[in-house]
């Protein structure tokens, strides 16, 4: 083969393969194989070698560079990179909004909202379309380039091109793109990120190899991005989102940048063209919901002045932009202060520390209390009350204090004490050998009957609308119930004369009671609030036993023998079982109208799951977690909230989080995809 013939191949080797990228990371695509690409890239690198004449910087061969770098090279950016001020609630945006109009009052506000990518920001440089030099952001003036690292990066191009013709809108646009493409310098900004499921997938390999895994996709990004070493970075799966073209090619606003970016071979969010705060809430709350369904780390939303004579008009203050803000979204953790410590009794008698909090909001629900769950965690932790703390609240779990910051204590913070009383009933509160918790032994304590009749109506056990912790407070200390035999001997009369409760609130209340009386054996062992006897016991008692009149006269050797149920379950449910005025309290409650439904026997015979184990982690495509769980419940299995070694299995999916999953790594715990787990509900 001629070196002409040589050069036209390598130049079509190039071609391909730069077409194969473009399909795969910026428009999701695939038309070959991973193995057909790699043959190809593979024989493009043995030409090369054999003719290095013909090796350009522009080579798919040159994402990976040559000698790790002693140090990075200073890189001073002509337009300075900024930082974004955040706004965390709507009341903030529209504030900023007022501000805008302050300093501008005649100009037109259109705003264009995208995704904030949690990422590490870079800049790329490119010359008559060769990408030549990218840089970190730095101090916002002057970068570190890293351009060997970002040239191992597939979705970077290493040269410029217009794939297609630009759109009827922006094509007049084309022809001064192509001439800086042609004899010019291009900068382009955007996020270096890594998917979440690449991410899962290369803290499983570290797992393989007994490494430490890292906490989140962005660290790993940034530390990749600042690797001496580019080989390794060359073997980390990282992608890039562009966000920002600074050249001037005539463009009048941001959103016709992020239109030309994939034209140009970029991967870029297309977000949305906003007339008004109201249509920037509607984008911001949309993408808030599907957050955790998004490939990549999100974290709020990028809203900055679409017109870019407008953006430079306003100018910047201090760090950043003002025509620019990123609205974050509502975070799952808040500092905040302790502001007292106080005790809360359950209906076991347990006696929990919680942190009254200065008021903050987290996802959306103002918080004003935090468990600290008990005295051992207390000293853990440090807490005293002034502190400044880290709150956490995830999902439906109670908040909880995650952290102490003792670097912002003023020195008038205070060590909070255990009583050594019951603060309800005075009784000496007593913490058992080998537990964590202190606890109230009086069974007749009031605090105590509060909480179980609490538990008694909620939502997994009788589940009575309308009577709730307010409504019982009130009816105990109007002297109308004790336990919960009174709720079913209500009777509209006794409730129209309490506060706030007209005719017709009061029969609402007495049909709700009446409606809950039939109960399901489940559903009644729960309400019992007997100690260790959670909503998956519970099902398991009600289908290995079948009705409640053989779970009362069960032995004890037969619930030591009970499958899934240790020893102090066990020991707990006979004894309560065997306590005279409990056998009562049942037999009082079917007196009173309550029928309890018995499983089917037939359906508990065709429980393919049963004694099997299930724990979710991330989001199900075909239905809710909720859903899935119900189904496991139906069919025999358990749905336990965390990973153990006695799980059978754990359902993740792709966009799984990785504490579950490499718990259960560790643990040896077989996992199983979405599709599996259908297979197995079938």
């Amino acid at each position: 083969m001629k070196k002409q013939e040589i050069k036209n191949r390598i130049e079509k080797l190039k071609k391909v393969i730069n077409h194969h990228r473009y399909l795969y990371h910026v428009l999701n695509r695939q038309e070959i194989s991973d193995e057909a690409l790699d043959s190809l890239k593979h024989e493009l690198y043995q030409l090369e070698q054999q003719y290095p004449e013909f090796i350009n910087a522009d080579s798919p061969t040159q994402r990976v560079g040559g000698e790790p770098q002693k140090q990075f090279e200073k890189v001073k950016h002509e337009a300075p990179m900024l930082s974004i001020e955040d706004v965390f609630s709507e009341k903030e945006l529209i504030d900023w909004q007022k501000y805008l109009t302050r300093l501008a009052p005649a100009a037109e506000f259109d705003y264009f909202c995208e995704l904030k990518v949690d990422g590490f920001a870079v800049t790329l440089i490119y010359r008559d379309g060769v990408f030549v030099c990218g840089a970190t952001r730095g101090n916002g003036k002057i970068g570190e380039n890293v351009t060997q690292n970002l040239k191992t990066i597939e979705s970077i191009p290493l040269k410029l091109e217009l794939r297609e013709n630009l759109p009827k809108e922006i094509g007049r646009l084309e022809k001064n793109i192509q001439a800086l493409i042609n004899k010019g310098e291009i900068e382009i900004r955007g996020e270096v990120y890594m998917a979440k499921k690449d991410f899962n997938k290369f803290n499983k390999e570290r797992l393989k190899k007994d490494l430490p895994i890292y906490a989140n996709p962005r660290n790993l990004a940034a530390g990749s991005i600042r690797q001496l070493d580019t080989k390794l970075t060359a073997v980390r799966p990282l992608r890039f989102l562009a966000y920002d073209i600074i050249t001037d090619f005539g463009q009048k606003k941001h959103s016709q940048e992020h239109q030309v970016l994939p034209f140009l071979g970029f991967n870029a969010d297309l977000g949305k063209v906003c007339a008004d705060s109201k249509e920037i809430i509607s984008f911001w709350q949309e993408a808030e919901k599907k957050r955790d369904k998004i490939a990549f780390q999100v974290d709020g939303v990028v809203v900055n002045i679409d017109k870019n004579a407008v953006f430079e008009k306003l100018g910047k203050v201090g760090k950043s932009f003002r025509a620019a803000r990123a609205f974050k979204f509502t975070p799952k953790q808040a500092v905040t202060k302790i502001e007292n410590i106080k005790i809360q009794i359950g209906r076991t008698g347990a006696i929990t520390p919680i942190a009254c909090l200065k008021q903050v909001k987290i996802e959306g629900v103002t918080i004003s209390r935090a468990t600290l769950h008990n005295e051992d965690e207390i000293k853990r932790l440090g807490t005293m009350i002034g502190d400044t703390v880290i709150v956490e609240r995830a999902g439906d779990v109670i908040p909880a204090v995650l952290k102490v910051l003792p670097e912002l204590r003023s020195g008038q913070e205070k060590k909070f004490k255990m009583p050594v009383q019951c603060p309800s009933c005075g009784t000496k509160l007593v913490r058992p050998q080998g537990e964590v918790v202190w606890r109230c032994g009086n069974k007749s304590c009031l605090a105590r009957k509060k909480q179980s009749l609490h538990h008694f109506v909620s939502k997994k056990a009788f589940d009575i609308s309308g009577l709730g912790p307010k409504v019982i407070n009130q009816l105990l200390a109007n002297n109308l119930i004790s336990n919960p035999v009174d709720l079913f001997m209500l009777k509209e009369g006794d409730l129209s004369s309490l506060e706030r409760f007209a005719d017709k609130s009061a029969q609402n209340l007495v049909t709700a009671i009446e409606d809950s009386k039939k109960v399901s054996l489940q559903r009644f062992i729960y309400a019992l609030g007997i100690r260790h006897i959670g909503e998956e016991t519970a099902i398991d008692l009600a289908n290995y036993f079948g009705s409640i009149k053989k779970l009362i006269n069960a032995s004890q050797e037969e619930m030591d023998c009970l499958p899934d149920i240790g020893p102090e379950t066990s020991k707990s449910l006979y004894s309560w079982l065997n306590t005279v005025r409990n056998v009562e309290l049942i037999n009082d409650l079917q007196k009173h109208g309550v029928e309890i439904i018995n499983p089917s026997r037939a359906i508990i015979k065709a429980q393919k799951l049963k004694g099997k184990s299930f724990v979710f982690t991330g989001f199900l495509d075909s239905m809710t977690r909720d859903q899935a769980k119900e189904k496991v419940r139906l069919l025999g299995g358990s749905v336990p909230e965390s990973v153990s070694a006695k799980t059978d299995f754990v359902v993740a999916n792709k966009d799984s989080g990785s504490a579950k999953f490499s718990k259960a790594k560790k643990l040896g715990v077989k996992l199983i995809n979405e599709q599996e787990f259908l297979k197995m509900i079938k």
